[in-house]
């Protein structure tokens, strides 16, 4: 009788779970260069309601006290001109947890982030690399950039009390040997700074780009995909 009621048992779970729907992951039509890329709101959303973490989070409400200086908003970029219509940042929202974290962690020290770019649609990055035509400093619209997946940031830090940068070794896109984080011929406060900012973004789960101080990618990027979905949009989604 026992052996009867735990096969019985055993049948009913089969049953269940065979008949339990797994929501399949959408698949992500490929662009000109056989890339993946979520070019439509109506996928993004798809992929968040099956993966909150894919959500792109808008940072300067997300973060208290977070400064921006969107300079692709502007005229002063390698571009020379407004690549976005809106000075905003986005990041997934564990990238966003991770640079709230930090901002808790340099209070203390009078200190806080100031983000110059986060997620950037791919088609910007297509633009950047038909200006430039260098993919040390421009990522190639056949590989796509960290960016693009909403897990690279742009930034640096500032002092509380007024807002103003920290000296770091060049400006902001200066593609030039100084702008390499192992670069060593610097004043020892300003290779001080730069190691303060590259320390404080190692432990969070972080890593250097190696060409540029200011550039930091997230370890796991490779969970998010590329996207090419405007700030318009994401700040209707958001609202």
């Amino acid at each position: 009788m026992k052996k009867r009621l735990l096969f019985l048992l055993l049948w009913i779970a089969a049953v269940a779970s065979a008949g339990a729907q797994t929501p399949e992951t959408p698949v992500i039509p490929k662009n000109q260069y056989g890339l993946p890329v979520v070019s439509s709101v109506a996928l993004y959303q798809q992929l968040v309601a099956q993966h909150p973490e894919q959500e792109l989070v808008e940072l300067a409400s997300y973060i208290p006290g977070l400064v921006l200086d969107i300079k692709y908003a502007t005229a002063d970029n390698l571009a020379k001109q407004p690549v976005y219509t809106l000075a905003t940042a986005y990041a997934r929202e564990p990238v966003a947890d991770a640079l709230k974290k930090i901002q808790e962690e340099l209070k203390p020290l009078g200190l806080g982030l100031k983000i110059y770019d986060g997620y950037r649609p791919y088609q910007v990055t297509v633009k950047f690399y038909e200006k430039v035509r260098d993919s040390v400093f421009v990522a190639s619209p056949r590989t796509g950039s960290r960016h693009n997946r909403g897990c690279a940031m742009d930034l640096t830090l500032i002092r509380l009390r007024d807002g103003k940068e920290l000296r770091m070794p060049t400006a902001y896109d200066a593609f030039t040997p100084k702008a390499h984080t192992d670069y060593a011929k610097l004043p020892h406060k300003v290779k001080q700074n730069r190691d303060l900012l590259k320390q404080a973004m190692l432990r969070n789960g972080f890593q250097v780009y190696l060409d540029e101080w200011w550039h930091f990618d997230f370890k796991e990027w490779r969970s998010f995909p590329l996207m090419d979905i405007r700030f318009e949009d994401l700040k209707v989604l958001q609202k």
